[in-house]
């Protein structure tokens, strides 16, 4: 049973990188392929209909850690505590940025808020990968499973070298989304600027694979045999965005961005299990599955009462992208 829990929170977590992704990747890129005010007004309006209900499935996540591991969900709000502010903070400032843009006709406010709405979005991603880098790393805990470290561990070479991957691979994904929702001058610099962007993905992807093999190959000589399977996996979605990319084929491409960010989470999943919280340095022990629950008929209890809840959340989703879809172009990135 906490098993299919943890591997129902992966999942949640994969679905909101999947999602949320692409309009922080848009957010990002967007000074880089958008020209003038109408090239702008595109990007951000391609996104517009979705980033809300993106984020619930964060929500939903948060809830789940909550719910099914309450001893990791406290732990880890120890530990990040200051980063989980900023993140809020960055969050808000996202959704006040695209709601405020359009209530002057000045090209002075739209440019103050369309900054700082990729601002934001593009440290989202930077604090997210660095998140995720630290868990895969390891985190000093106590006996009580509390965060011991200063702020200034998080920031270890590893952790902000997977933060600037991060960043890399949703511009990625924002760029393929942007290829596939827009046209025009838009949807072509996009295309070209995804070509060209993907060899550092692919870079990226190559020496942050390498630096955590060798970091989890201490823990268990099983670590390389369990990741294989995902690693051919993310190099077959990876290989697959520059060849649907160069064919000019948006739909697939952004289908094989979409798995690629997937594959990521699930692999880090999978680097961690049977942890959630790792201890630092790898091998040292942590807060696994079987700690941080309730016990199985607890966690049996728990998933009864939250699935109905994701069921919703799913539902919302579905509703939202059939409602809000329509035309996958928009005439005014011309």
């Amino acid at each position: 049973m906490n098993i299919a829990a943890f591997a129902l929170l992966a999942t949640t977590i994969a679905i909101y990188v999947v999602l949320d992704g692409y309009d922080l990747g848009v957010a990002t890129v967007a000074p880089l392929v958008a020209r003038g005010a109408a090239q702008r007004a595109a990007a951000m309006e391609s996104i517009g209909p979705f980033w809300n209900g993106n984020e619930v499935w964060l929500i939903a996540a948060g809830g789940l850690l909550f719910a099914l591991f309450p001893r990791a969900y406290a732990s880890a709000f120890s530990g990040f505590y200051l980063p989980f502010t900023v993140v809020l903070w960055l969050l808000m400032f996202r959704g006040i940025s695209l709601e405020l843009r359009n209530h002057l006709a000045s090209d002075l406010w739209r440019g103050f808020w369309d900054t700082a709405f990729t601002g934001a979005s593009a440290l989202l991603a930077v604090l997210f990968g660095v998140a995720l880098g630290n868990l895969v790393r390891g985190l000093p805990l106590g006996a009580n499973g509390y965060f011991l470290g200063r702020f200034a561990f998080l920031l270890n070479p590893y952790a902000l070298g997977v933060g600037i991957f991060a960043l890399l691979a949703l511009a990625q994904h924002g760029l393929a989304f942007l290829t596939l929702r827009t046209d025009g001058e838009l949807a072509e610099r996009s295309r070209r600027l995804l070509a060209r962007l993907w060899w550092g993905v692919l870079l990226l992807y190559c020496a942050t694979t390498l630096a955590s093999l060798d970091l989890r190959s201490g823990t268990t000589a099983e670590a390389p045999m369990r990741l294989a399977p995902m690693v051919v996996l993310s190099l077959v979605a990876l290989g697959a965005v520059h060849w649907f990319t160069r064919s000019g084929k948006p739909g697939p491409a952004f289908a094989a961005s979409s798995l690629f960010l997937a594959s990521l989470v699930l692999a880090a999943a999978i680097t961690m299990y049977p942890y959630l919280l790792p201890a630092f340095p790898a091998g040292s022990g942590g807060i696994d599955v079987t700690n941080a629950g309730t016990g199985a008929l607890g966690t049996a209890r728990t998933l009864a009462l939250t699935l109905p809840g994701l069921a919703a959340v799913v539902a919302y989703s579905i509703f939202v992208l059939r409602r809000m879809r329509g035309d996958p172009k928009s005439t005014s990135a011309r």
